[in-house]
C-alpha cells in the first residue's frame, strides 16, 4: 500500500511540474513562520522546496511586483493560484509569511463579480477579514495587510504576491 501511495505522489508531481518560466522571477528567500504541527503531519512535507506547508496546502511569497493578473498567471505556471485566507488562522499565516519577507501588503486571489466575492482557486469564500472595503465594482481585487486585514483595490496596480498549491491536486 506504501509502494501505491508513493507511486502515487510522484506521478502527481510529475504532471504538475511546472514549465519554464519566460522571466526571472525574484521569490523572496523567506523562512516559514514558526507554527505548532502535530506529530503525523510534522512527519511529512510534501511542499516544493521553497514553499511552506500549512494546513494541507503550500504557500509561496513572490517578492516581485505585478498585476493581479499576472500574479494569477505566474502562480499557474507553478501548479498553484494566488491564495485564498479561508480561516483567521490561515489568514495570520499569510500576514506571518509576508511580514518575514519584508513586506506590509501582498496579493490574495480574491476578486469581485457579478455581485459576489470569489476565490480564484474555487475555496468556499465564507470567511471575511476586511479593513476598510472600498467599492467592489471599482476595486474588484484583494490584497492582505500585515497590520490589519485585507483591503480590495484596482487589478492593474502592481504588489507581490503569496501562491498556494495543493500538493495532492492531482
Amino acid at each position: 500500500m506504501k509502494t501505491v501511495l508513493v507511486l502515487a505522489v510522484l506521478i502527481c508531481a510529475a504532471f504538475a511540474a511546472p514549465a519554464e518560466d519566460k522571466e526571472k522571477v525574484e521569490e523572496a528567500a523567506v523562512e516559514a513562520p514558526e507554527e505548532h504541527m502535530d506529530a503525523p503531519s510534522a512527519r511529512y512535507n510534501f511542499c516544493p522546496n521553497g514553499w511552506f506547508s500549512h494546513g494541507s496546502r503550500c504557500f509561496k511569497f513572490v517578492n516581485t511586483p505585478m498585476t493581479w493578473y499576472n500574479a494569477e498567471e505566474h502562480c499557474n505556471a507553478m501548479g498553484g493560484h494566488l491564495a485564498s485566507a479561508t480561516n483567521p488562522r490561515e489568514y495570520s499565516f499569510l500576514q506571518q509569511i509576508t511580514q518575514t519577507a519584508g513586506q506590509s501588503i501582498g496579493w490574495l486571489g480574491g476578486f469581485h463579480l457579478q455581485g459576489r466575492w470569489m476565490w480564484i482557486d474555487r475555496e468556499g469564500f465564507y470567511y471575511t477579514n476586511f479593513y476598510s472595503p472600498s467599492s467592489a465594482s471599482s476595486y474588484p481585487c484583494l490584497y492582505l495587510r500585515t497590520a490589519n486585514g485585507w483591503g480590495n483595490t484596482g487589478c492593474s496596480s502592481s504588489y507581490r504576491f503569496i501562491c498556494s498549491m495543493n500538493p495532492f491536486g492531482c
